[in-house]
């Protein structure tokens, strides 16, 4: 007697995305609906029709888009006086089958598969408890491994559905809902204002991609903004940029120096780690480093350092004035120097690209885009 190498060898999986892409049938499944509405993941709806459906319809010359949306709202083609007769009785939907059948061939493919079979029961929207557990019941009678039911309307938002069903589900679900909704209160923060003048200083910190100017300013209750600019253009500027905005808020909305600082310390990135001198392993870890070391030995806003050197207001105002000039000017003259047009710059770190076998790579940052 040969003996199996696997507990099993058979099985009929759940096919329904599947069968769709294939214009199959989901395995024992019946129709579930001659056409139906399937809502895509960009909420659009599109009707789709039983292809064996659709080529009789032409075959026999009762096919019509207007029939086929009348289709999709019903759910059916019970009753409709546009499909023949014949056409009704075959093409019987998931919804018509009473529940003891949909089990009973489950149970006859069962018989001969080793693992589980997938199917789904298919209850309306009136179905009862009690029906769920007869099912269950009968499914363990007749040797089933598995059971999957599913009421219509028992989900907030299905993927699969009926015109006709659709209206019925939130009727049903209206005597769930209290009419006095529970809101839970929130204590929202409101961040303090900034002041229209500010004093700090500015630090310029190696990064992976160049250097990065780190400025820290506070107001009369103590830091209230960071700001940064590494002078180039790229998606690593704009996040830095996007932490500072959100560093500056959260501060000015109370949150203490030590929680923003330890969750952004110690974020690698690649270009940081990989670069010889560099000291911090990327942006927020430098941005970190600063709050934190301003924090300590920062200036107060009478114009005193914390520390035991001395620093006069004016000079500092005046670099702060400094570092909130825009930028673009500096960097124009820069690059006018070196002789790199901006249009040669990589997008991502804004250094010089090299154009390859038609594509631009930067050797610099890893980036590299072809065709």
């Amino acid at each position: 007697v040969m003996k199996l190498r696997n507990a099993t060898l058979t099985t009929i999986a759940p096919t329904g995305t599947i069968s769709m892409i294939c214009g199959a049938s989901s395995g024992v499944e019946p129709l579930f609906a001659v056409a139906y509405t399937k809502t895509v993941m960009d909420g659009t709806a599109l009707i789709e029709v039983n292809p064996l459906f659709e080529a009789l319809a032409k075959e026999y010359g009762f096919y019509s888009p207007e029939l086929m949306q009348k289709i999709a709202e019903m759910g059916t083609v019970l009753g409709l006086p546009e499909v023949p007769n014949w056409a009704q009785e075959v093409f019987t939907t998931a919804q018509e089958i009473a529940p003891e059948w949909h089990i009973r061939i489950q149970a006859a493919f069962q018989k001969y598969t080793d693992n589980a079979v997938s199917k789904t029961i298919n209850f309306a929207n009136a179905a009862t408890r009690e029906d769920i557990a007869e099912a269950y019941r009968l499914a363990y009678e007749l040797n089933c491994k598995g059971l999957t039911v599913y009421r219509d309307g028992s989900r907030e938002e299905q993927v699969l559905s009926l015109g006709a069903s659709a209206t019925k589900a939130p009727l049903a679900a209206e005597q769930f809902i209290p009419k006095t909704p529970f809101i839970p209160e929130i204590n929202t923060v409101v961040p303090r204002p900034r002041p229209t003048t500010t004093v700090g200083f500015t630090e310029k910190i190696k990064i992976g991609c160049g250097n990065l100017y780190v400025s820290v300013n506070e107001d009369d209750k103590g830091i209230c903004e960071v700001f940064t600019n590494t002078g180039r253009a790229g998606g690593c500027a704009s996040q830095s940029e996007a932490t500072a905005r959100l560093i500056s808020i959260t501060l000015r909305s109370g949150l203490s120096v030590d929680a923003i600082t330890e969750q952004i310390k110690g974020i690698r990135c690649p270009a940081c780690m990989r670069r010889e001198g560099v000291k911090v392993t990327s942006c927020p870890d430098a941005i970190a480093r600063v709050i934190k070391k301003y924090s300590e030995v920062g200036i107060n806003f009478a114009g005193g350092h914390r520390g035991t050197q001395k620093t006069a207001p004016t000079a500092v105002k005046s670099s702060v004035v400094e570092r909130e000039r825009p930028s673009g000017e500096k960097v124009t003259k820069k690059i006018a120097r070196t002789g790199v047009a901006t249009e040669n710059a990589c997008p991502e770190c804004g250094m010089p690209i090299n154009h390859e076998s038609g594509c631009v790579v930067c050797t610099h940052c890893g980036y590299s885009k072809c065709g």
